[in-house]
């Protein structure tokens, strides 16, 4: 499963998001989780639009945390 946490909301938005939540029975968020999802279903985006997309530029690899270990090329 993927994760994210969204920063910076405008004013009103989380309790926006509860009290829509409590009128369909879900946790804010199961109900982040489906906004999203419907919102996308709406505006499919392409194989084109993800591979031309400028992600990842904040990503720091930590390879020693990740237990990865260099080696050397054989030639």
């Amino acid at each position: 499963m993927e994760q994210i946490l969204i920063r910076n909301l405008p004013a009103g938005t989380k309790a926006a998001l509860r009290a829509r939540a409590e009128q369909r029975h879900r946790s804010v968020e199961a109900e982040a989780r489906d906004v999203l999802t419907r919102a996308l279903e709406r505006d499919p985006v392409s194989i084109l639009d993800m591979l031309s997309m400028d992600e990842g530029g904040d990503i720091e690899f930590e390879p020693d945390r990740l237990g990865l270990t260099a080696r050397t090329a054989e030639l």
